[in-house]
């Protein structure tokens, strides 16, 4: 068979692969035989030049018409950028995020450095360890952070760390800083981070403990990936500090400041306690 070249949101070629395909339709949670059906339909309409945007639009509406919550999963990455125009809600999910894995998590917060305050997205504690995180979100695909971020990060974190240290709860404490991001990271920035000791945390960075990776381990997704409501109505619930649908499925009384019919309403939950399960 012929090699058909793909052009990734980065600009780049990439040869098509149909068990690439498979696969991520399988990690969303798709069957085998239903993910075999969606990658053998795709890979009949493939040609030279067709954008992975293209084929995740129509790998998702056969998707759709099979599995909401499994559709829901699979438009995961788009569901993150889709979280709005600011960074603000990209960093109540990271703490919801944390908070899953058993971290006490403040957002938004005001800390003293040696030198002085910073505005720290979110600070992490867990037992010993206590970490300084840091958000920068992307609402378009193919945007990356250079080795300028955690450069920048870490002068930041170490002003932090120095006044941390000097509080007698903290001589023992584990401190480090921490960098999430939606998209990804050069890989300047990653060699630089690992040298400093900053960990970095992207949508595929590092291996096994990625962005991705957490959010499958935790169940914990963000509210948009909800295919049941409309853009304007998940506007609304993120408005009202509803990122995630764990949070919807904990508050389910928050759909009434949308004024769903009660066929909809079950719809949206349904979904929403589907997607939760891990």
């Amino acid at each position: 068979m012929n090699r058909v070249e793909i052009i990734k949101a980065s600009g780049e070629k990439d040869t098509f692969k149909i068990e690439k395909l498979t696969a991520s339709l399988r990690k969303a949670g798709a069957s085998s035989s239903l993910a075999g059906e969606i990658a053998q339909s795709i890979n009949k309409t493939i040609y030279d030049g067709l954008s992975t945007k293209e084929i995740y639009k129509q790998a998702f509406a056969l998707l759709r018409k099979q599995s909401r919550p499994t559709a829901a999963r699979y438009k995961l990455k788009k569901a993150i950028m889709e979280l709005g125009d600011t960074g603000y809600p990209f960093e109540k999910f990271v703490g919801a995020l944390l908070n899953a894995e058993d971290f006490d998590t403040q957002v938004g917060v005001i800390v003293q450095g040696q030198c002085v305050t910073h505005e720290v997205d979110v600070i992490a504690l867990k037992d010993k360890l206590h970490y300084m995180c840091e958000c920068k979100f992307h609402n378009r695909q193919g945007r990356q952070c250079n080795v300028k971020i955690p450069l920048y990060i870490n002068s930041r974190f170490k002003d932090v760390e120095a006044q941390w240290q000097k509080l007698s709860e903290h001589g023992t404490k584990f401190h480090q800083g921490w960098i999430f991001t939606n998209t990804r990271f050069t890989s300047d920035a990653e060699q630089y981070a690992e040298c400093i000791g900053l960990q970095l945390i992207s949508w595929n960075y590092p291996e096994g403990n990625s962005l991705k990776d957490r959010i499958d381990k935790t169940g914990v997704h963000p509210i948009t990936c909800l295919t049941s409501l409309t853009k304007n109505e998940k506007r609304k619930l993120i408005d009202v500090d509803i990122i995630t649908c764990k949070a919807l499925c904990n508050n389910e009384n928050v759909l009434d400041k949308l004024s769903l019919t009660k066929t909809k309403r079950n719809r949206v939950m349904n979904e929403a306690r589907a997607i939760c399960k891990k």
